[in-house]
Formats: structure tokens, sequence, C-alpha cells
């Protein structure tokens, strides 16, 4: 393992900040954790990574109170480290800003961050006018442009993100775990993002860093650390390493990074078109037309209006103006309802909200928009369900030691590969995926990348909708961009880079639509 050099100067005394030592955790049927080392350096950004199901949510759950550990000895600035809770680990200094956002959507951004710790007048009558003045503070000194006032609800994925960020960074921790950060960030929200952690770090504090998207790694970390199947794969200074060397450690097999998709297998009719949409907020006067055969993206910076535009093609936000034809005769959509039983399926952004029941098990989620298929009469035929289940565990790689486990028992990606085996249990013609590949790891976006294609090839229109735009460009042969409620140019993918899509989202002025 290389030597690193951590940020800002940090000290490099005899203790480490952080440091795991034999790390174990099994539970019914899984070992999720088998005998892991960890160090995090005094002002280090550790970055931690690992294919969905390799143990990096197990171990942050470890070091976070939320789970106790089998085996194992975790060590804070050189003392006994043993957090019986959540609280008691914050309490330690130790925060985490976790994949799943955990914040009370009927409350406000000043609520949600200073919840359990409201400022009182008298000791008991809370302070509105104070707490919305500390918020207001915090906002300012972190640079984080969000209305204090505004219900959490009502914000996007991205603000709710910030949210949370804003939410650990106001505790005094010593050690801030970031899983997932930047998923639903556009560039520039990274740049904030990275700008904060570039301030939160000191020779009293690091940063553990979990995060699928790779090439981001070496602008924030200093070292990296990789685990697989619940082990220790490696670890190395982040400067010395390159994403085939991590992608290798991950996986065991060499994937290629950088790629285009092939030419379309045929190209078929329109499945879907969409003429003049407008909504009452945000869209204007939107047309495209998806074909048979073909992948279409959709790019665009956080609020261009990617996924208002899904929602109001399947019926879940009103159309003010605009027709929708599905195989060529205009179709009116009430409701998500209808839009499925026209063959479109929907796989949401919001997986944890609108995605899976979290409380149901796997195959009751992958049969749900399909469930009258597998009912004689009053009777479900849950031999066929297990079996339908069965079959698209083992084609995603879904990861579960059951088709009856508790769907909130998987990792983040596994529960994203449910979401998206149940539009393909329905076997929707029409397939609109949101941010598809949000929170899973490199080999098994590749694997979905492939089932894509795959779908396309076999005469399905597919929409993808995604903020990672080398993710667009190996996966989409058209590339959709919009800004500010407008669709501002198509472009075809062997004209896509970065650079002119970025230009296309940053300026509203209305290209030709190809």
């Amino acid at each position: 393992m290389s030597t690193t050099t951590p940020m800002n100067g940090a000290r490099e005394d005899h203790a480490p900040l952080l440091a795991v030592r034999g790390a174990s955790k099994a539970f019914p049927g899984v070992q999720a954790l088998g005998n892991v080392d960890l160090t995090v350096k005094h002002g280090e950004v550790l970055a931690l990574v690992g294919e969905n199901g390799a143990g990096k949510s197990t171990l942050m759950k470890l070091l976070s109170g939320i789970y106790t550990p089998d085996t194992g000895k975790f060590e804070l600035n050189g003392e006994a480290f043993e957090p019986s809770s959540p609280k008691h680990a914050q309490e330690l200094g130790i925060s985490i800003i976790h994949q799943e956002l955990n914040l009370m959507p009927d409350l406000t951004v000043a609520e949600n961050i200073f919840i359990g710790r409201e400022p009182r007048r008298a000791g008991f009558v809370l302070s509105d006018k104070e707490l919305r003045t500390q918020t207001v503070e915090l906002l300012q000194r972190l640079d984080l442009k969000l209305n204090p006032d505004a219900l959490v609800g009502s914000l996007s994925v991205a603000q709710q993100q910030m949210v949370e960020i804003a939410k650990a960074l106001s505790y005094d921790a010593k050690v801030l775990i970031m899983d997932e950060p930047t998923a639903a960030l556009n560039d520039a929200e990274v740049a904030t993002l990275f700008d904060l952690i570039r301030r939160f770090i000191s020779p009293e504090t690091g940063v553990i860093y979990i995060s699928h998207r790779l090439p981001e790694l070496p602008q924030i970390a200093d070292s990296i650390a990789v685990l697989r199947d619940g082990e220790n794969a490696g670890a190395a200074s982040m400067a010395e390493t390159s994403n085939s060397q991590i992608v290798a450690l991950m996986v065991g097999r060499e994937i290629k990074v950088e790629q285009r998709p092939q030419p379309p297998a045929k190209v078929g009719d329109v499945a879907l078109r969409v003429d003049g949409l407008s909504t009452a907020t945000l869209l204007k006067d939107i047309s495209f037309e998806a074909r048979r055969g073909e992948i279409l993206g959709f790019s665009g910076l956080m609020g261009a209006g990617r996924t208002e535009l899904a929602r109001a093609i399947i019926g879940a936000d009103p159309m003010t103006s605009g027709t929708i034809e599905v195989n060529g005769t205009a179709k009116r959509i009430p409701n998500p309802a209808t839009a499925a039983d026209l063959g479109i399926g929907y796989l949401s952004e919001d997986r944890k909200g609108l995605g899976v029941l979290v409380e149901r098990d796997v195959r009751e989620n992958i049969a749900l928009p399909s469930l009258k298929w597998f009912t004689r009469g009053p009777v479900v035929d849950m031999r066929r369900m297990d079996k339908a289940a069965r079959e698209h565990v083992e084609a995603l790689r879904i990861k579960t030691p059951s088709t009856t486990q508790v769907v909130r028992n998987l990792s983040g990606g596994n529960q994203q590969k449910i979401a998206i085996a149940k539009w393909l249990e329905h076997h929707s013609d029409i397939l609109i995926f949101d941010e598809p590949t949000r929170g899973i790891d490199v080999g098994a976006k590749e694997e979905i990348y492939g089932l894509l294609q795959q779908l396309a090839d076999e005469g399905k229109a597919i929409i993808v909708i995604s903020s990672d735009l080398p993710e667009l460009i190996r996966l989409a042969h058209r590339i959709a961009v919009m800004a500010d409620g407008r669709l501002t140019a198509t472009v075809p993918n062997e004209d896509a880079t970065q650079e002119t899509l970025m230009e296309y989202a940053t300026h509203a002025t209305t290209e030709a639509v190809a």
C-alpha cells in the first residue's frame, strides 16, 4: 500500500484519526463483512469503493452505531470507539450522510437541519426566529442556496441531498461519512460539495467518501480503499491509482469504461410521439419521438425539466397543452396506471419513495405492476411469481439470500435493480428510466447498459434520463438536451461530447431538434 499525503497539512503522529481492525458482520444467509481493516488519517479524505454488496454500507452502519459488529475493534483518535446508537456516534464525533436520504418531508429545511437541537426560549419554548437565524448563518457559511422556510418534501432530490449535507456539517464532527453524496448533483453542485469538504478538512478531521463515480475521486480523495465480497481487496494512494486498477480490484475483471453504443440493430416505428407538451409550472412546447430499437437519452442540469417531462408523459403531472401518441394513436393518459396499461413503464429517480416497496419482499416487488397475471380469481399463484422473480434475480445479479427477502434489507443498488426488474416483468414496450444506475457500482452498470441495449434490440423504445454525461454518451443513440423546461437540441451520439451537451444544457436557445 502506498503512502498518502493528506490534505491541508495533516499531522502524521502516532495514532490515526480512525482505525478499524478485523470488523465482521453477518446477517441471516449473508456474511456482509469478514475481517475488514480500515484506516483514516488526520486531515485525509479516504475514498471507499466496491461493488454493491461489497460491504461498504454495512461498515459505515457499524461506524455510525446503526449495527453492532460481530467481531472487531474501532478506535477514534487512539481511544476505543463503541457507538451504541447513531446519536451516540454523533456525540463521539462521527456523522454520516446516507445514500437513502433521512429527512422529514413535512418539516422545513431549518427544522430538518436542527431537529432535536432547536433553539428554545427559557429552555422549553421553541424560538422560530432563532432557528431561522441559525439556519441562514449555516447555509451562508456553507454557500448552499436553500430557502430555510421551504418544506423539504417540495425540494428536488438534489436539494434534499444538500439539506442532508448541511445537517451533517452542523455537528462538530471529527469524521464525516458520505455515502454516494454526488449521485443527485450536477457538475456545479459537485464543485460546491467538494469545496465544502475541503473547508471541513483540518488536521483534526477526516472524511470517508463512498462513491461509484470513479472519475471524480482524484479531485477530492487522498487515498482509496477497495472492498470486494465483504473483504479488503486493496488500498493505495489516490494519486498513484488509475481507474482501471480500481475497477480490477472491485470486480476482478476488466471493464471498458470508455465506449459508445453499437448502432441500433434496427430502428423501427415511432413508439412514442410527444408534440407541444407544456405544463403550468415548467415545461414549454416539448416535442420529440422515441423509436423502437433505439435508446433516447435526456440530459440537462437540475431543474431543466427532465423528470417533470417523464411525469407528464405518464400522467403523474397534468399537461396544459400538447398531445401524446402511443404506437401511432393519440392517447389521453390521466394517471400512471393508464400509462402502464398502454405499455409505458417508468422507473422513478426516487427509488425509496416511488421505486420499491421496502417492507415487501423481492418477488412481490417484481410482480407488482403485473399482479393480475399471477392471479386466478382471488388466488395468487406464488409459485409462478417466485419463478419469475428468480429469473430476474439471476439475470440482473441481484444479491439477495432468496426471493422472499424483504427489500429493506438489501443494498441500495440491489433495490434499484428490483425496481428495474418489475417493469421488465411487465413487458412494457416503452420504458422510461430516470437515473437508472444511480447508486449502482461500475460492474453492475455495465450489466444494466447491456440489458437496456438488449431490450432496444428486441424492439422496445428506451428513454434514459441521466445526470451522468459519460453514461449517456456510453448508452444513448441520440441525446436530447433540456434547459429551463425547453428542449434545446437533440444530438446524434457520434456528435455528442460532454462539452457540447453542457453547452446546450446551459443555453436555452432552441436549436433544430432531430
